[in-house]
């Protein structure tokens, strides 16, 4: 192996990403050269949609539900991140293979009919056209992994991933504007100024398309969810990983949560979350608001991470009162060929009240920090 893979292949090895809605790096390390999330920031879409390079890091996060034709039910999860490498470490080594800029990416399904969860992980520096995102639109990609807005007037994106075993190809499209998180522009991820990211979501995105498992090709149908971060901050030292909740209600509302979580598994004041109504207003949550009780846990054979599996999200000004449940125990994701992390993010279901009536829904949750701390390595 040559000094330059030898090099490339010891700096990934160290490098861990967010993966979820919160989805930073958590130590208190803060490198001035990128920019940071700041108040006052004002979105322009489309072209918001694409790369934010000035940020540390950034992530596309997509998540869903879907059903073939004969009701055979799955979930997906198809996610980008983007790591922005320090001006003074591309200077050491000036060529084409400075790695400037990294990219991973994770890519699960969940065949409920079937009982198993399928998974693939990939990293690969910019350059060369191995990888890369577009600054001015929506488009990411990895190898043949790809996330593209395809139609900016309508918002239409095109999802497309694929192994051996698995595969995906896509077309989801908005059905509600774009819900801005936090407040000025900013979601808070910390008390420090800087502990701040940019984020913003499609919360109900109508999905068609084809997967694959095996030999076996399903067209599907179903309701997507696509998350969008930037930012350069860590999280406090205190913070150890996260619960984060993303729920699609039957009243056409959805709900999206993020508990920090301390060591001593309480959450932090600065968790907090939104709710998107029908008609698309939002009402942002903090930690005063909703409250989420953990009532029932899986142990990994693998990992021995003991996470919770069901539990009860409560947000008495709203009228929420919500069982979330797992639909699949096993679906931990171990990223040895990317951030080298494990973590869980599954497919759910929600059933209960929410501003008095009856609700059923489907959704996502992601887990981070149960089988180790989730901690900065470079």
């Amino acid at each position: 192996m040559t000094r330059r893979h030898s090099a490339f292949a010891a700096l990934t090895v160290m490098v861990v990403l967010l993966t979820g809605t919160l989805h930073s790096v958590a130590t208190d390390h803060q490198a001035p050269v990128f920019d940071t999330a700041k108040p006052g920031y004002r979105y322009a879409f489309p072209k918001d949609h694409g790369a934010h390079e000035r940020f540390r890091t950034e992530w596309w996060y997509y998540t869903g539900h879907l059903t073939a034709a004969g009701g055979r039910q799955f979930g997906f999860e198809l996610t980008f991140f983007r790591r922005g490498i320090p001006p003074e470490q591309v200077r050491t080594h000036p060529s084409q293979w400075s790695i400037q800029q990294l990219y991973l990416a994770h890519f699960a399904l969940t065949d409920l009919e079937g009982n198993r969860f399928l998974f693939a992980d990939k990293l690969s520096r910019e350059g060369l056209g191995k990888a890369g995102s577009e600054t001015d639109r929506l488009h990411v990609w990895l190898d043949r992994w790809s996330a593209a807005m395809d139609d900016p007037a309508s918002s239409r994106q095109r999802l497309q991933a694929a192994t051996d075993a698995f595969a995906i190809n896509l077309q989801v499209t908005p059905r509600k504007p774009p819900v801005l998180h936090g407040r000025e522009g900013i979601s808070r991820k910390g008390t420090r100024p800087e502990q701040a990211s940019h984020y913003y979501s499609f919360t109900h995105l109508s999905t068609e398309g084809t997967i694959r498992i095996g030999a076996d090709t399903f067209s599907v149908t179903g309701l997507s969810w696509m998350d969008h971060e930037f930012g350069s901050a860590d999280l406090g030292r205190d913070v150890v990983g996260w619960d984060w909740f993303s729920l699609q209600l039957s009243d056409s509302t959805e709900l999206m949560w993020y508990s920090l979580r301390r060591a001593d598994g309480s959450a932090d004041p600065v968790s907090s979350g939104t709710l998107i109504f029908a008609d698309g207003r939002t009402q942002p949550l903090t930690a005063r608001d909703l409250t989420v009780e953990p009532l029932d846990y899986w142990t990994s054979p693998r990992s021995k991470a003991k996470y919770p599996q069901q539990w009860r999200l409560t947000a008495p000004s709203m009228g929420i009162n919500l069982d979330v449940r797992s639909l699949l125990a096993d679906q931990e994701l171990h990223t040895a060929r990317s951030t080298r992390v494990t973590y869980w993010e599954g497919a759910v279901s929600a059933t209960g009240q929410a501003r008095g009536a009856a609700v059923t829904g489907r959704g996502y949750v992601e887990l981070t920090g149960y089988a180790e701390r989730f901690t900065q390595r470079l």
